[in-house]
Parts: C-alpha cells; sequence; structure tokens
C-alpha cells in the first residue's frame, strides 16, 4: 500500500516522536527533550514504521541512525513541526501571567545564582509555575525543549533574541589548609571551556590531583584540600571560607546571555521571567563582574 493511502492513519504524535529521535539518535536523549519515557518513543516510532510500511531507522549500538527513507520523511516532517510548534508559541501570546515557563541553564548558575533569587517572582506572580531545566548540553528553545535561557556564551544567530546580562569574572581559589601547588581541574568532557583552556596552558608540567565535570564538586575538592582550582568570583566569594591567590595569568571571563525565541518575546508569562532574570542579573553586576 502506498504512502499516500496511509496517511489517514498517520498520527501526528507519531511524527513528532520520531522527529525528536531523528534530532536526538538515542532514545534515551529524545526521552528527556520530550520528557517521555524511552519505551514511549521507541512504540511511537515502531508504530509510525508499521503505518508507513517502512523502517525508518537503523537500530546500532551506538544510537539510531536515519534509513534512506527516514531521511526523507524527516525533511518532509521538519517543516511540519516548525510550524505546529509557531502555531503553539502564537497561541502562548494570550494565555496571560498564568501557565508554565521553562528556563534552562547551568547547574551552578541555577542552584546557586537563580533560584534563590526567584522567590520575589514567585509571590508577584502566583499563577505562573516554572520548571528550572539544568543540562550540560545546549537546550533548543526553537524546538520548545525550554522557553528562556541562560547562556555563558553568545548564542548563535538565528529566531533568537539575545541580551548580555553580565559579564562573569574568575579566580583562583585554594582552601586554607589546601595544597596549593596542586589544582583541581576538568575532565576531558568539558575541555572547550575557556576556563579549561586557560587551567590547561597555565598548568603545564603541574600536577591535577583531582578532575571533575561539576563546578560542586570541584568546589567540594578545593574545601577537601584537594588543591587550588579557578572559579568564577562570585560562586567561590558566596562560598566562603577560600584563599584567593594571585595567578600566573589574568584567568578568563565569562559572558552570561538570556535568550528568548523571537515569538515568545511577547507572551506575558515569558515576557515577566525575562525582565524579573535581567533585574536580577543588573543587581548583582557588580559582584559578577
Amino acid at each position: 500500500m502506498a504512502v499516500q493511502e496511509r496517511a489517514g492513519g498517520l498520527d501526528w504524535e507519531d511524527l513528532r516522536v520520531f522527529v525528536a529521535l531523528a534530532r536526538a539518535g538515542s532514545l534515551s536523549a529524545a526521552a528527556r527533550a520530550l520528557r517521555v519515557s524511552h519505551a514511549t518513543v521507541g512504540r511511537r516510532v515502531a508504530a509510525l514504521e508499521e503505518t508507513l510500511g517502512q523502517a525508518l531507522f537503523d537500530r546500532r549500538a551506538d544510537g539510531y541512525v536515519l534509513t534512506a527513507e527516514g531521511a526523507a520523511v524527516l525533511e518532509l516532517a521538519q517543516g511540519m513541526d516548525e510550524r505546529a510548534l509557531a502555531i503553539l508559541r502564537r497561541a502562548g501570546r494570550d494565555a496571560g501571567l498564568t501557565g508554565t515557563v521553562r528556563l534552562t541553564t547551568t547547574e551552578s548558575v541555577a542552584e546557586r545564582f537563580l533560584i534563590p533569587r526567584l522567590a520575589p517572582f514567585r509571590r508577584r506572580h502566583p499563577g505562573i509555575d516554572l520548571e528550572v531545566l539544568i543540562d550540560s548540553r545546549s537546550l533548543s528553545l526553537a524546538r520548545r525543549e525550554a522557553d528562556v535561557a541562560v547562556r555563558l556564551a553568545r548564542p548563535q544567530a538565528g529566531e533568537l533574541i539575545t541580551r548580555r546580562l553580565s559579564t562573569m569574572a574568575y579566580g583562583v581559589y585554594v582552601a586554607p589548609d589546601g595544597d596549593a601547588d596542586a589544582w583541581v581541574g576538568y575532565d576531558d568532557s568539558l575541555a572547550y571551556l575557556p576556563e579549561a583552556q586557560w587551567l590547561a596552558r597555565i598548568a603545564t608540567g603541574g600536577r591535577i590531583a583531582l578532575r571533575t565535570n561539576g563546578l560542586a564538586a570541584q568546589l567540594a575538592a578545593v574545601r577537601a584540600g584537594f588543591g587550588k582550582a579557578v572559579l568564577p568570583r562570585w560562586f567561590a566569594e558566596e562560598e566562603g571560607g577560600l584563599t584567593a591567590l594571585s595567578p600566573p595569568a589574568p584567568p578568563p571571563v565569562r559572558e552570561a546571555w538570556l535568550v528568548v525565541h523571537r515569538d515568545l518575546k511577547d507572551v506575558p508569562r515569558v515576557r515577566a521571567l525575562v525582565d524579573h532574570v535581567v533585574a536580577t542579573f543588573e543587581a548583582e553586576r557588580a559582584r559578577l563582574e
């Protein structure tokens, strides 16, 4: 039976899940993006393949890879996916100061900076529910994985509105009884970060006593005496009890950027959160910089 003859039985939710899996490359990543179970992703994709009578993916040990037919379906489906999301974003403009807003950022910014400063927002807008999504990857605002993002690098241009919130200065810190000759560093997964690249240049030939992929874990290692680390100044000084050292070269400076999709900028609940985040960074600018 031709695909056109099967179209009447096409489930649009199956198609949406298919697009998510094609983009993510694995059941687990697609499930996280859609906030459903692995089994749901697998079931939906299998149902779509049965409807179309075609295998859309090659199931491999390292993930799901599109077949030729799958690539052709994706090219058609992505346009429908984007238009459907645009409709949802447009409908959200009339929702008022109620509903859910999803904000994504890094673990340290979320836990140590933003969340403690969101209480006034909650009191001012009791009808708005917040989801704060912590993820090492950049969640896609275009695909509604999040509504607002605070990122520590300038995003690429596109259908996004960006605003620089602040710069963030870094320093080198050690515990009073810590090993000032050793470093606490980054594992290979974070080698792309400016602070990791700075440390790689500075610590050439030096000892890195502990590596980790989390800022909170770095701080814990410094406090435990493993060595010194390059940390955001606001983060280290808010913790207290650490000694600032004079580094052999100026540590990096990062930029914090607020990002929102162009179609969401006038949605009242999103605008309310954006205004609060901007005001929060403005009030803390001197300490961050």
